[in-house]
Parts: structure tokens; sequence; C-alpha cells
């Protein structure tokens, strides 16, 4: 997200940096990264944001250190990972002349409430529930300008989420789904009952009443005889409670917050 002259990423998937290359955002242009939780397909991107951001190419050019916000744990696999790239940061100082300072990392272990504050742009962590054994898991808020944006995280139907999501500009939300006749699997029963599912997603909409709603990060579950759901059966489960606007996030989208509403383009 980019405000106030600043570009801050939630969480660290795979194939992140190619898609913001894609999107003309240099690596380097991102110091702040929140993670929502520290499941691995969440944060497998990080060494490539972290390191390939460090190289003096004209896509990455960071100035200054990584700052990454995450639940208790971040800072455990950021020194890690650190251990882990030793000897390539260290070849790369001595051999390329790269700046130490470009590549250091300050993880800070967050707990719900303001997380980052600076320039007028302001991220808020609150508390979803992604499971009992999946603690803490956060969604974030985004506020800046009178404007905001919500992300959920991976989360089930959440009262503190809709509390700190209502009236918002913006709301990114997940969603899983699986057809009836799969639900007799233990492992889809498991998968399922970590996440949000199409109908409570409308009702989290309804209530909250959003400018925009999106959904991401979808867990669309099948088997090669029982098909995954479609997106579009998603929409329309969420639809028997949600009748405002809704888009089905597609990688590479950009949406424009503004005073007027709320944008779409690529």
């Amino acid at each position: 997200m980019q405000a106030g002259g600043q570009t801050v990423l939630i969480d660290c998937g795979r194939g992140v940096t190619q898609r913001l290359i894609q999107l003309g955002v240099k690596l380097g242009a991102v110091n702040q990264l929140f993670i929502t939780h520290l499941h691995s397909d969440h944060v497998v991107g990080i060494p490539d944001l972290w390191l390939t951001g460090w190289l003096e190419i004209p896509s990455a050019q960071r100035k200054g250190a990584l700052q990454v916000f995450g639940p208790e744990g971040t800072r455990n696999m950021m020194e890690s990972l650190e251990k882990a790239y030793e000897w390539d940061i260290r070849t790369r100082i001595a051999d390329q002349k790269l700046a130490k300072e470009n590549v250091a990392v300050f993880a800070t272990e967050i707990k719900e409430g303001v997380v980052y504050e600076r320039d007028g742009l302001k991220v808020s962590a609150f508390d979803v529930d992604h499971g009992d054994l999946i603690k803490p898991a956060f969604g974030f808020r985004i506020d800046y300008g009178g404007r905001s944006a919500v992300v959920s995280g991976d989360t089930r139907f959440n009262e503190n989420l809709i509390r700190h999501a209502t009236g918002t500009d913006l709301l990114i939300h997940q969603v899983a789904a699986v057809r009836p006749e799969l639900l007799a699997s233990p492992v889809f029963q498991a998968i399922l009952a970590h996440h949000t599912k199409p109908e409570e997603a409308g009702v989290v909409f309804a209530r909250t009443k959003p400018r925009l709603a999106v959904f991401y990060h979808f867990s669309l579950l099948g088997t090669p005889q029982v098909p995954a759901m479609t997106e579009q059966e998603v929409v329309e489960l969420a639809r028997k409670n949600y009748s405002g606007p809704l888009l089905v996030g597609e990688d590479l989208m950009v949406f424009r917050v503004g005073h007027e509403g709320v944008s779409v383009g690529k």
C-alpha cells in the first residue's frame, strides 16, 4: 500500500517480488513489512524481498533497514534468516561493496493497537481468529488522510475484525469454500475450520459496510472427482447476505482510495 510517500507491504508470500516489479514498485521502496501470521505461505517471500531489495539494481536500491512487524516468533524468524544468509551478505559486502546498513533488519513483535505511524500514515493491528493454536494472528487497518483500508489476514468469522473494519473504504477479506459432498473429509474440515466461509464473509461485509469489499486469499478445495468451487460461486454465496460492491481480487489489481470513492485498475 502506498500513501504519504511511503510503501508498506502486508505479508510476503511466494511471487511477491515479481508482482511488485510488474507494478513498477521498486523492491527497495518497501521499508515496512507487516505480517499477519507466520504460516509459510505468508512469509516465504521475505528473503527475496529483503536481499534482492538490497541490491543496487534499478528495481531495488533499499536505503536503510527493512522493518518487519509481526506476531511473536517474528524476531526469531528474522534472526534465523540473517544467520542463514550470512555468507551471502558477507560476500556481497566484500565483493560488490554493498552498504551493510541497507541489509539490516529491525524486527518488532506487535500486539493489537497502533503499530506504526509516520507522516500521517497509521497502521493498526487487530486480533483475528485463525485457529486455537495460531495465536496471535492479525488483521491490519491502514489510515491516511481520512481514508482507510483493511486487510483481514487469515481468520474465521470474527467480531473483532468487524469492529475495526466498520466504515472502512476498502475491505480486503480472505475466503474458503468446499462443496458439501467433500465436508466429510477431516482434511477439508480442518482447513475450512480456520477460515471464513463465503456466506459468513457476506455477513462481515453487510455489517461493516465498506465502500468496496474484495475477496483475496481464496482457499477453494476440491479433488479430481469433485472440482473446487469457482470464484463466481463464492460470490453468489456471499450475495445471500450482502448486496453491496464486491470484487474478486486478482494479482496486479490496483485500488485507489480517495474522498470520491474507490477506483479499480491494473
